[in-house]
């Protein structure tokens, strides 16, 4: 499904006529679906860890500067050395310079290395465990373009989503509806189902 599908199929719904194309169109119609369907896109893109959205990055040299397109880390040991041993995150700068510190007083090897992320930078503990290091990670791009361009806006109608592609359309309609005043209530719930659906899906737990 592509976002010029994806608002047709709103608009056989809500009883407007098809588009022929929606994207840099004058249509007031047209340009309000697009508006939704990215603000549809970028929440729908932000609740589920979608398979397609999962990126590796591998660390050079340190301090590390995230990936461009780095939206969050990916769940459940998302930093590792090169050995496969997990990095335990700091969650705050005081805890961060604590930790640094005694790295730098200790010797020989910490048993346990460390992350900190500070202004888009990855700082790890000790240094000497950085090179290598992968980091998995959500990208925020959720469009894919052709010819195979993944972004984080829609930019033409045949751009496709990296999510189940069924929802676009469905977090465009409640949308519309509530815009215009009218009852959204089921189309909301409906969308809210088939999204937890989608992302059971994506996991392989459904």
């Amino acid at each position: 499904m592509t976002l010029i599908t994806a608002i047709n199929e709103v608009c056989d719904i809500v009883s407007l006529d098809r588009f022929d194309s929606v994207y840099g169109s004058n249509d007031p119609n047209a340009q309000t679906m697009v508006a939704l369907a990215q603000e549809a896109g970028e929440e729908i893109s932000r609740r589920g860890d979608w398979q397609r959205m999962l990126k590796q990055h591998v660390v050079i040299a340190l301090p590390q500067k995230l990936p461009a397109d780095f939206q969050r880390l990916a769940p459940g040991g998302a930093i590792r050395t090169a050995a496969g041993d997990f990095f335990r995150p700091i969650t705050n700068g005081s805890q961060w310079a604590v930790v640094s510190a005694a790295a730098q007083a200790q010797p020989q090897p910490q048993p346990q290395p460390y992350f900190f992320i500070r202004d888009d930078l990855l700082l790890l503990s000790p240094a000497s465990a950085g090179p290598g290091t992968i980091i998995d990670y959500v990208s925020k791009n959720w469009v894919l373009g052709d010819p195979f361009e993944q972004r984080d806006t829609l930019k033409a109608d045949d751009d496709r989503p990296l999510f189940a592609e069924r929802l676009l359309a469905k977090g465009i309609l409640w949308r519309w509806k509530r815009q215009k005043g009218l009852a959204y209530d089921d189309s909301l719930a409906e969308f809210e189902a088939d999204l937890i659906q989608e992302i059971n899906a994506d996991r392989g737990a459904s």
